[in-house]
């Protein structure tokens, strides 16, 4: 909550949406969008609160969460002032009044506007857009719904992702982008990064038409990476790329990313993996793969790299374990090269295809299991209370892997 009960007030038109308590908080961005259209038209707005309302009743019947009755009661009386003053503006009806306004929506701000808008305008349209649709699907009978509603939707549906919310780099919008796309070690980076085309290729689980973007994306489909994983480390790969390169390279116009911009970049990255290795005598994974002179060294340099960054995205309380995500990167590493010459198949393509995993194997199959262990461990100390000697802790488990015998498990660790 964040405001107390005794805030609420039936007869005024505050910010609804700041007043969801945590229990129903799906429906904040429902009563958002009521906020954001009121001025446009009324009776949308009316019909999205209902909607907020009838999901909140559903997700909480007996209003059991805090703060849920309070809020409910406000929402009450709210819908019920309002359904005095609003009547349809654009058609008699409630169905055909919604329809009428979500095909104008579209069609104002979406059809005409995705050209002329900036990202951050379009990812806010696109989500009004999502709410509107769900909303009118409660309203109206799916035998009614018109066909030109439904080619809208759709539309929204497989765009909405090109204007999904961003931290720094926009790189999947279209019409006018910002400023930091246009420079030119952020397109080399990108570039980079999205050479994809000499990589074997492979199917996607769930979803097997859709190829792959960039080397993020191919290494995803191999292990399971999560989405938000896969695009957090996405921006911060081309980040770190563009910001080396332009170190080093100066001020001017370029295409092309620079080897040593990568090189730099995997000495940095993989430095305390490169000594874990030399303190077990053996070859760095980065070193002892020979590759064909076809293949393409900065891209598998890059592959490397990501792969790192992916495993440390997802590895949650284990990074307090730097030498377990050693073993995890030089096993993983292993089998992303088999992936990529296997069957005798270089980097410059080749027929090898890789078994689809689903999204979150890499969480499931490798960090839950170590976690379990982290987390059993931490109980057997009893809040500090038990002697050391009785349970261990992130160093004593991270010992394991600076000894031989850590070669011994299976992959995934048995």
């Amino acid at each position: 909550m964040t405001r107390t009960s005794t805030m609420y007030d039936p007869n005024g038109d505050g910010v609804d949406s700041e007043l969801v308590p945590s229990s129903l908080a799906s429906i904040a961005p429902i009563l958002r969008v009521a906020n954001e259209i009121e001025r446009d038209n009324e009776r949308v707005a009316y019909l999205c609160r209902f909607h907020a309302f009838e999901k909140a009743h559903r997700m909480d019947p007996k209003s059991n969460g805090r703060g849920v009755r309070q809020f409910k009661t406000y929402l009450l009386h709210r819908l019920q002032k309002n359904d005095e003053r609003t009547k349809p503006q654009l058609a008699r009806t409630d169905p055909k009044e919604i329809q009428k306004f979500y095909q104008n929506f579209y069609e104002k701000n979406i059809k005409e506007g995705q050209y002329t808008k900036k990202p951050e305008e379009m990812a806010k349209i696109y989500q009004i857009a999502t709410v509107l649709y769900d909303v009118l699907r409660t309203v109206v009978n799916p035998n009614i719904i018109e066909a030109k509603t439904e080619e809208y939707a759709q539309d929204v549906e497989e765009n909405r992702e090109q204007y999904a919310h961003y931290n720094i780099l926009p790189l999947y919008t279209v019409g006018i982008k910002p400023a930091i796309m246009a420079l030119p070690e952020v397109k080399a980076a990108l570039q980079a990064v999205r050479k994809v085309d000499n990589l074997p290729p492979v199917r996607r689980a769930g979803d097997g038409s859709k190829p792959v973007n960039d080397i993020l994306e191919w290494l995803s489909s191999i292990f399971g990476f999560q989405k938000g994983n896969v695009a957090n480390q996405r921006e911060h790969l081309v980040l770190l790329l563009a910001n080396i390169d332009r170190r080093l390279k100066g001020s001017g116009d370029y295409e092309q990313l620079g080897s040593t911009s990568v090189k730099q970049l995997l000495d940095k990255t993989f430095k305390n993996y490169v000594s874990w290795c030399h303190y077990l005598h053996r070859t760095p994974i980065i070193d002892s793969h020979k590759v064909t002179a076809n293949a393409d060294k900065q891209q598998l340099h890059l592959l490397y790299i990501a792969l790192y960054f992916l495993i440390w995205g997802e590895a949650s309380n284990v990074r307090f374990m730097p030498e377990c995500l050693c073993y995890i990167l030089h096993n993983m590493a292993n089998e992303m090269h088999g992936t990529l010459f296997g069957n005798v198949q270089p980097v410059s393509g080749g027929t090898y295809q890789a078994a689809p995993v689903g999204e979150g194997a890499f969480l499931h199959d490798v960090i839950t299991p170590i976690y379990e262990v982290l987390r059993k461990e931490a109980w057997r100390n009893k809040n500090g209370k038990a002697s050391h000697a009785s349970w261990r802790n992130y160093d004593d488990l991270n010992e394991y892997f600076w000894s031989d015998r850590c070669f011994k498990l299976g992959w995934p660790m048995d």
